[in-house]
Order: C-alpha cells, then sequence, then structure tokens
C-alpha cells in the first residue's frame, strides 16, 4: 500500500520568498529519510518552497485564471512530502509518529488510489495511466 506523509508546517503559508530550515533541522530530517530508507519503504521525497515563491490556477467558469503567491486564504499548506510502500494504515502512521518534527509540524496520512480501487467503467476510461506512471517514473522521463 502506497501513502503519501503531507508535511503541513503551521505557519509556512505566511513565509517570506526564500526561507530555508536551520541546518539542525535538516540534519535530524535525515536521519529520518535515511530510516526510511534502509527499511525499505521511501519511494520518494521532496521539501517545497514557500507559497509566496508559488502559484495557483482556478477555473472558474471553466477559464484559467493564475494568482500568484502568497494565498491570503490559506490556513494550511505543504512543506514537503514522502512517498512511502507500506503493509497498512498503521505502519504508515507508526513510520510518520517518529518524524523529527518541530512544534509547528503536522504530518497528514494519505493512502495513494490504486487503479484497483475504481469501478470498472472508471478503470476502463484510465487504461493508459499504468503505462504513463511507468513513463513517469522511468529515468530520462520528460
Amino acid at each position: 500500500m502506497r501513502f503519501m506523509m503531507l508535511m503541513i508546517p503551521r505557519g509556512y503559508e505566511s513565509a517570506a520568498p526564500g526561507t530555508m530550515p536551520d541546518a539542525k533541522a535538516v540534519a535530524a530530517m535525515m536521519k529520518y529519510n535515511e530510516s526510511l530508507q534502509k527499511a525499505g519503504v521511501l519511494l520518494a521525497l521532496d521539501g517545497l518552497h514557500p507559497p509566496s515563491m508559488g502559484a495557483r490556477i482556478e477555473f472558474p467558469g471553466g477559464k484559467p485564471r493564475v494568482i500568484d503567491g502568497p494565498f491570503a486564504e490559506a490556513k494550511e499548506v505543504l512543506g514537503g512530502y514522502w512517498m512511502i510502500d507500506v503493509k497498512s494504515k498503521e505502519e504508515a502512521i507508526a513510520w510518520a509518529s517518529r518524524c523529527p518534527c518541530s512544534d509547528d509540524g503536522v504530518i497528514e496520512i494519505r493512502q495513494v488510489q490504486e487503479l484497483s480501487d475504481f469501478p470498472a467503467d472508471v478503470q476502463e476510461a484510465a487504461a493508459g495511466f499504468p503505462e504513463m506512471q511507468r513513463q513517469a517514473a522511468a529515468p530520462g522521463a520528460s
């Protein structure tokens, strides 16, 4: 079962462009990331720049409209993620519970939808999806 662990650092929604964590926090997080890797459950991970450096695209009336960050209405934003492959939700919770978060950290766990989770008509509509995933994961994919 694949789970995405989403890091939601409180206060990051108003962080200035270029805001970076301190070296001690990064060192502690690297130890945690290494433990995920050594256990063989880590599939992917990345940190994200603050929303002040991003953009949102909304679709009022089906037409795209770009809104540059920061986003005044944002209460919770992503600071990064891990994709892990574990046997259960309980195991994903156990891994998330080991994260060296500061007092302002929250980790949300979400199971990845597998094609087999959907009814037959949806699986048929998404028939090329598994091949698309394989190509996206291949080195040098574009």
